[in-house]
């Protein structure tokens, strides 16, 4: 009898490659709207929607950015962060 294939961790969808430039680029920004306090939308990668809220943290050890939204933390690695944005008023 013969099981069912499984797909290996190698062809699973894989986060976009980015380049130091763009990197530093995205770390400079979260930095800025960190310092400001200001309210941003983060698009992660795997996450169907964006992610609203205020930078409470960013921890160097974790890789994590905490962003507070409504009293609730959300914890996102830095390399799934594909892009901020400040709100449109």
């Amino acid at each position: 009898m013969i099981g069912l294939p499984t797909l290996s961790k190698k062809y699973a969808a894989q986060r976009p490659a980015r380049d130091e430039f763009e990197l530093e680029e995205l770390g400079n920004r979260l930095f800025e709207v960190h310092e400001e306090g200001a309210e941003i939308y983060l698009t992660v990668w795997g996450m169907d929607e964006q992610v609203r809220g205020r930078i409470t943290n960013m921890d160097p050890r974790t890789r994590l950015v905490h962003i507070e939204r409504d009293g609730d933390t959300l914890k996102v690695p830095y390399l799934d962060i594909m892009n901020v944005e400040s709100p449109r008023h």
